[in-house]
């Protein structure tokens, strides 16, 4: 731990070091140049999603020429080379203090021992992620481990909660789900009612939650083996509007783009085709939040999750280093302008981005009803909808040992310097 934190500060000195030794003044115009290649890089992109016509295509080729300007030019004076060595060296700080910081545990979840189940109920959608749950035979190794499979049948929808009660009314004293993050948040729900474990095997497409439990999602057979060794974590569930929910909750132009029939079978052009209106608000509800003392009126886009999303992160896209915070995460986008754009996708600081944490979140809309995506699930519901937290309802039953148990911890710098220097002067007090 302590020497992974001195090789994080030694990469990041030498990082610089070679800047400053092979670039000299140089270095200040290295990276003033990249800084604006990735300031008209996000000015493209913007423009991209937020235009038609001529605009968006003379957007699109400033997009790809920016970066490559960037490039050519870092080349042409003999520099690429200086460069590249400089972002290995920080890509290698970070990630060495990022590991000091996880073996130090500061972003691992408490566990507690758990005993194995005596009768687990697993609920399976042999769709999800591509037929998961067929080609890693999910169905045959569960039972072979004790438990009760039940396989959704696509032809004939039902109501995964209405089973997860039935089988604990039953006796069942374990609730799991080999599916999507939308069908795994209402089992959790009733797990979480009922007061029996939850068992998470990453079946779906994406996996946010199980990623955010550290579990394996390139092998959901994996997850099993928590029905033999494994700990129980305490999390916390989201509700909105009493709906659970394990990951975020969306609004404004996400849910409206997802809520289009065009949206599953031409992902891309439909974004491209709806973002110009939605960004301009020439389509779409007019929003209004308010949450712990705060309030944005009129933002473009809304994410509300369970628990914050990491520092840095604003659209939702990376990790939640911890699932037990006991508060909500609130993302709220108000862009009106290129710069603004630009600010949000470069350094995540913007008069247009307002992120929060919260125990309750209230969202209002000009439309008596608001479209929401839901663990990626799209829904419509009365206006207003309120999101709160349920710190520690859920109990989840994981591998004791996962991959990814320590993973998605932010990097803090300030904690790395104290992690190397801190040994240091306590073997030095040792030896006197």
């Amino acid at each position: 731990m302590h020497a992974q934190a001195r090789l994080a500060l030694l990469s990041g000195a030498a990082a610089l070091v070679v800047l400053l030794v092979f670039a000299g003044l140089r270095s200040v115009v290295l990276v003033g140049v990249g800084l604006a290649g990735v300031a008209l890089t996000a000015v493209a992109a913007w423009l991209v999603l937020a235009h038609r016509g001529p605009v968006r295509w003379m957007a699109a080729l400033l997009l790809v020429a920016a970066p490559v300007a960037v490039i050519v030019w870092f080349a042409r004076v003999g520099l690429l080379w200086v460069v590249i060595c400089s972002v290995l060296l920080w890509v290698l700080a970070a990630a060495c203090g990022r590991a000091a910081l996880v073996q130090e545990g500061r972003s691992r979840m408490p566990e507690l021992r758990a005993v194995p189940p005596l009768r687990p109920y697993i609920i399976m959608n042999p769709r999800s992620g591509g037929g998961k749950v067929g080609s890693f035979r999910l169905r045959e190794k569960a039972e072979a481990m004790g438990a009760d499979v039940v396989l959704l049948d696509p032809e004939h929808p039902q109501d995964v909660a209405a089973l997860a009660h039935r089988a604990v009314d039953e006796g069942a004293d374990l609730l799991g789900v080999a599916g999507g993050d939308g069908t795994q948040a209402l089992v959790a729900g009733v797990a979480a009612e009922r007061g029996v474990p939850f068992l998470v095997i990453s079946a779906g497409t994406r996996n946010h939650f199980a990623l955010d439990l550290g579990l394996d999602r390139s092998n959901p057979a994996s997850c099993l083996d928590a029905l033999a060794d494994g700990v129980e974590i305490r999390v916390d569930l989201g509700r909105i509007d009493g709906r659970p929910f394990v990951n975020n909750a969306s609004f404004g132009t996400y849910a409206e783009v997802v809520r289009n029939p065009a949206y599953r079978d031409d992902k891309i052009r439909t974004i491209l085709a709806l973002l110009p209106d939605l960004l301009a608000r020439h389509t779409g509800p007019r929003l209004s939040v308010r949450a712990s003392g705060f309030a944005v009126d009129g933002p473009q886009a809304v994410l509300v999750s369970n628990n914050p999303y990491g520092r840095g992160d604003t659209a939702g896209l990376r990790r939640r280093s911890r699932l037990d915070t006991g508060t909500l995460g609130v993302l709220g986008v108000k862009v009106t302008s290129a710069a603004q754009a630009a600010g949000i996708l470069r350094h995540g600081r913007s008069g247009g981005l307002t992120s929060v944490r919260a125990h309750e979140v209230v969202v209002d809309s000009d439309d008596p009803v608001i479209r929401v995506g839901v663990d990626g699930e799209s829904l419509t519901m009365p206006a207003p909808v309120r999101c709160h937290v349920e710190p520690g309802a859920l109990r989840v039953l994981v591998p004791r040992h996962r991959p990814g148990a320590g993973a998605g911890v932010p990097m803090n710098w300030p904690e790395v310097r104290r992690l190397a220097f801190t040994t240091g002067r306590r073997a030095a007090g040792s030896g006197r």
